[in-house]
C-alpha cells in the first residue's frame, strides 16, 4: 500500500515528534553554533500583517504615484517604441501551454508553438527579402554581434566597419562580441545623419569582414543600401543591415538590395516597452549561409503517414554539436515574444503593417513640419521614417525635464553623437493624435528657448 503524505502545515506535535528524532528539546539548540553575540534578541521592527484588502489598497495608491505613456503622450523612441499592440496578442501568449512552454525539444507534444514559430519566420522572411529565418534570438542588439562573428567566420577576415549611425548601445554590444571572437571594429563616419559612403568606401579593405548599417538608422535617416552595397561591389565583404520590422513594412526589403545578413528587433511589432525589455531579435541569411545560422531553426515535414509536422532543425550550436564546430552558444531565446510578434504580424496582416508604418511616416512628418514653423531647427536632411532630430537652444535634459512637469515624455538626447549641441531625437508613432502633436509644439517652443 502506497504511504500516505500529508502537506498541511506542522503542528506543534509534529514538531515535538521531530526534536526528539534528532535529539533536541527546543528549537534553540539548532541555532547554537551561532554565537550568542551575533544573535538577534529583541523583536524585528517591521510593520504588523494586514489583511488582503488592506494591502491590495495600499499597493494601489502606491502604483497611482508612477505615471506611464499611458497617462503622457510619449515622444521617446531611440530603439523602444510606444506603438499599438492588437489585444489577441495578450490573449494568445496568456494562455497556460504557450505561457509556460519551454523549448520546444519534443515535437509531438509541441506542434502548436512549433507552427507559431515556423509562422514567425516565413513573415519575417518575407518582411526582409531573405531566404532563412532563425526562430529567434534575445534582442536585436545579440542578433548584430551573431551576424558579425558569422561574418568574419565566413569571410576568414578581422575587420568589421561599422557606420556612425546605428544604436550607440548596439555599437557597445557588438564591441563586447568583437574582444571575444577577435575582430575589430572601425567606425564609419556620417555625412550629416547618414553614413557617409566616399568615406566607406575609402575605408574598405583587403581585411574587411562585413560592413554594418542601420536601416532607418539611430537619427531616423533612411541609409541608401543600393549606393553602399555598390561601394562594396570590389570587396568581398557581406553587407549586414539592422533593420526595424515596422519600417519593412513601407522600406523596400534589405534582400532585395543586396545585403547578406538582415537582423532586427521584434519590439516594434506587438512588444511592449516593458521599462526597455524583455526583446525579441530576429536574424535572417540568404540560403548559402544557412547552416551557420545561430540558435534555432523551425522546419516543416511529413509524418510517416504523410502528415505535415514541425520539428527543430539545423541546430549547429554547443548544446548539440562539439563545441569548437559550433556556429554560437545561443541556446534559449524570447521564444514567447517571438510568438507576440507572429500573432501581432498575424493580427495586423500585411496592409495593416504597411498602413502602420505609413501613419508613422505621415505623423513624424507633421510634428518636423510644426517645429520648423515654429522656428525650431530640424537636422535631418534626409528621408525619415518615425524618428528625426531637431536641435534646441537649452541643454535637452533640462527641456525634458520642464517637458515632463507639462505632461509630455520628451525625446532622447543624442548632441554627443551627432556632433552638435542641445540635440534632441523625437519619435511620432501612429499613436499619437493631431491634438497631442499640436500641444507638445507648443510647449516645447516654450520650455526650450
Amino acid at each position: 500500500m502506497t504511504e500516505q503524505f500529508s502537506y498541511l502545515p506542522d503542528t506543534e506535535k509534529d514538531r515535538q515528534e521531530m526534536m526528539e528524532a534528532i535529539g533536541i528539546s527546543s528549537v534553540e539548540e539548532l541555532f547554537s553554533e551561532i554565537p550568542e553575540a551575533v544573535r538577534l534578541r529583541e523583536a524585528i521592527r517591521v510593520p504588523d500583517a494586514m489583511s488582503e484588502t488592506e494591502l491590495m489598497k495600499q499597493l494601489k495608491q502606491l502604483a497611482e504615484k508612477n505615471h506611464t505613456a499611458e497617462d503622457y503622450p510619449i515622444f521617446l523612441g531611440a530603439g523602444v517604441y510606444d506603438h499599438y499592440i492588437p489585444s489577441v496578442v495578450d490573449a494568445v501568449t496568456s494562455r497556460s501551454e504557450f505561457l509556460t512552454a519551454y523549448t520546444p525539444y519534443q515535437p509531438e507534444a509541441s506542434q502548436g508553438e512549433l507552427q507559431a514559430l515556423f509562422e514567425f519566420q516565413s513573415m519575417i522572411c518575407e518582411l526582409t527579402g531573405m531566404d532563412v529565418s532563425n526562430s529567434s534570438l534575445y534582442d536585436g542588439f545579440t542578433s548584430l554581434g551573431e551576424a558579425c562573428n558569422l561574418a568574419t567566420s565566413t569571410t576568414k577576415k578581422s575587420t568589421v566597419l561599422v557606420s556612425s549611425a546605428i544604436h550607440p548601445q548596439a555599437r557597445e554590444v557588438l564591441q563586447t562580441y568583437a574582444y571575444g571572437m577577435e575582430y575589430t571594429i572601425e567606425d564609419v563616419a556620417l555625412k550629416g545623419e547618414i553614413t557617409d559612403v566616399d568615406q566607406l568606401m575609402g575605408q574598405i579593405g583587403e581585411d574587411t569582414a562585413a560592413v554594418v548599417v542601420q536601416y532607418p538608422n539611430f537619427f531616423g535617416g533612411i541609409e541608401d543600401l543600393k549606393m553602399i552595397k555598390e561601394a562594396m561591389s570590389e570587396s568581398k565583404a557581406m553587407l549586414i543591415v539592422m533593420a526595424n520590422p515596422l519600417a519593412l513594412g513601407l522600406l523596400e526589403a534589405p534582400g532585395k538590395l543586396g545585403a547578406d545578413i538582415v537582423v532586427g528587433d521584434m519590439q516594434p511589432l506587438g512588444l511592449p516597452m516593458s521599462y526597455g525589455g524583455p526583446h525579441c531579435g530576429y536574424f535572417t541569411v540568404k540560403k548559402k549561409h544557412i547552416r551557420k545560422v545561430p540558435s534555432r531553426i523551425v522546419g516543416q515535414t511529413t509524418d510517416a503517414e504523410g502528415k505535415r509536422g514541425f520539428v527543430m532543425t539545423l541546430q549547429t550550436r554547443e548544446q548539440h554539436i562539439r563545441r569548437e564546430k559550433a556556429t554560437s552558444n545561443m541556446s534559449s531565446n524570447q521564444a514567447l515574444n517571438a510568438l507576440a510578434s507572429a500573432v501581432c504580424m498575424s493580427a495586423l496582416g500585411k496592409q495593416g503593417i504597411q498602413e502602420m508604418a505609413q501613419q508613422n511616416v505621415n505623423k513624424s512628418h507633421y510634428l518636423a513640419k510644426r517645429l520648423s514653423e515654429k522656428g525650431l531647427k530640424v537636422v535631418n536632411k534626409t528621408a525619415f521614417f518615425h524618428e528625426f532630430v531637431v536641435k534646441l537652444d537649452k541643454p535637452v535634459d533640462d527641456v525634458n525635464e520642464a517637458l515632463l512637469q507639462e505632461g509630455f515624455i520628451g525625446g532622447y538626447d543624442v548632441s554627443k553623437w551627432i556632433g552638435q549641441d542641445n540635440c534632441m531625437l523625437l519619435c511620432a508613432t501612429e499613436k499619437r493624435t493631431k491634438a497631442e502633436m499640436d500641444a507638445f509644439v507648443e510647449r516645447l517652443e516654450a520650455v526650450s528657448k
